[in-house]
């Protein structure tokens, strides 16, 4: 099958598919007699992973690394599920992230009510006069 039949199969675009090529997630096609990329059913299935994959928010990184140990088949799922503890442990960072942020934008909010002028807005202010403590943000994108 051609590019384009490989994205409508997928859901994706044909550029997401070169994309994953060049990063080194998808397998490079066959070419034709004509240079054209020939994708067979095994692209398909590794696409669907990689897109379920992203879907869950993982990295190239992480998803690379799964790849590997399901290419390699060896064994068990002992690493695979460790990746996964792993991935899991980023989302609970950043899910405490988002509710602090959650606060902070709640409180913001709170200080203007009603129709104002923007020079009287609570929130402008509030954000003029806001001191954002410097931290770290915990993620795991690469």
């Amino acid at each position: 099958m051609k590019i384009g039949e490989l994205a409508k199969i997928a859901h994706c675009t044909t550029e997401t598919i070169r994309f994953y090529e060049k990063e080194g997630l998808l397998p490079e096609a066959e070419r034709t007699e004509a240079n054209y990329r020939s994708y067979v059913a095994k692209h398909v299935e590794r696409l669907r992973f990689i897109r379920n994959c992203r879907a869950l928010d993982m990295t190239h990184d992480e998803i690379r690394g799964l790849l590997r140990l399901t290419d390699a088949q060896e064994g068990g799922c002992g690493a695979i599920n460790a990746l996964i503890d792993q991935h899991i442990s980023h989302v609970d960072m950043r899910i405490e992230e988002l509710k602090q942020l959650k606060v902070q934008l709640t409180t913001l909010r709170e200080q203007c009510h009603g129709e104002q002028a923007v020079d009287d807005c609570g929130i402008v202010h509030g954000l003029t006069d806001m001191d954002v403590p410097v931290r770290t943000r915990h993620t795991h994108l690469g």
